[in-house]
């Protein structure tokens, strides 16, 4: 979707701008690419903040397991987060839009996860605060480079990944998985940030900032929608494979809700450690429930789908 952003942008101003798209990782890798852009190696950069750990903590909170429903929630809760709070730690950049992936579910080559016991000893990948939810629920996390997980997966290095349903076709995992556990209601997003160098947005006319603008808000939502749709790709695709999807049971999502608390705690002890008051995160965490809970009524509202979340968002409940 990126790419094709930067096709009708160079459309949109009849060819004023003209940009130079590089896949991932080919100019900039993941980790570097908040400071590459500040520093003007790349103009504008796409990439999720677990890859710089405590870079930015703030942002982090739009990734703790509150229940998220789908990625589209997730993602415009996010850019209300944003909005309203403007952390600091993006000053150095102009934020273009934010996104999440689908909160994750855990996939696994052996062992079905279907109780919190199930995780206890097995080693999944799951990096950032992923890794900590893992940790909470009884499993060894490891951040492996997403490239690297199929052969680690095969060759039993890990016992499973962590991350969206789309990633069963996009990395191919479902070659090497078996089993696909649905945790929503205690799994967390990633934050993804597509952003600007500050002087190359200040360059452009500006005539040509007004259509950037416009187009920028158009595919920040359909950005949402995209991570939503994706998922759908990637379950069908694990159908295809065989895998057996697997929802918890009422009882146990009770026990892995339990079991991730700690997590959200050690998040909110970290920021005050940094300087922020217990009251100003709380204020944070509460402020994004309550946009999740506004975002997921809207989702059922205007019939939008997802893989993963309460029955009023799959499918067979809003086509009837």
């Amino acid at each position: 979707i990126l790419e094709e952003f930067s096709r009708e942008l160079e459309k949109r101003t009849n060819g004023r701008i003209k940009i130079d798209y590089f896949a991932g990782g080919s100019l900039l890798a993941a980790p570097a690419m908040f400071e590459g852009i500040v520093n003007g190696v790349a103009d504008i950069g796409y990439s999720h903040v677990y890859y710089t750990p405590d870079r930015m903590p703030v942002t982090e909170t739009g990734g703790l397991p509150l229940g998220w429903t789908s990625a589209w929630v997730a993602g415009q809760s996010l850019n209300d987060f944003m909005r309203e709070f403007k952390p600091k730690e993006f000053d150095a950049v102009k934020i273009l839009w934010m996104n999440t992936s689908t909160p994750s579910a855990i996939s696994t080559s052996k062992k079905p996860i279907r109780t919190l016991e199930d995780l206890k000893g097995l080693t999944i990948r799951a990096p950032g605060l992923a890794g900590d939810v893992i940790k909470a629920l009884g499993g060894t996390p490891a951040p492996t480079p997403m490239p690297e997980v199929y052969d680690a997966i095969s060759k039993g290095v890990l016992d499973g990944e962590a991350s969206n349903f789309e990633t069963l076709r996009t990395f191919k995992f479902a070659e090497v998985v078996k089993y696909v556990t649905s945790v929503w209601q205690i799994t967390n997003p990633y934050p993804f940030y597509l952003v600007m160098n500050k002087g190359s947005y200040d360059k452009l006319p500006a005539d040509v900032k007004v259509v950037f603008d416009d187009l920028v808000g158009e595919y920040k939502e359909r950005s949402n929608l995209m991570w939503n749709s994706v998922d759908f790709v990637g379950q069908a695709y694990g159908v295809e494979k065989g895998i057996e999807f697997i929802e918890p049971s009422a009882a146990e999502v009770a026990k892995l809700k339990a079991a991730v608390e700690p997590v959200i705690a050690a998040h909110i002890k970290k920021l005050v450690g940094k300087g922020y008051t217990q009251a100003e995160v709380e204020g944070w965490i509460k402020f994004l429930q309550e946009r999740n809970d506004f975002w997921t009524k809207k989702q059922i509202a205007w019939r939008i789908p997802s893989v993963a979340g309460p029955p009023e968002v799959k499918p067979a409940a809003l086509t009837k």
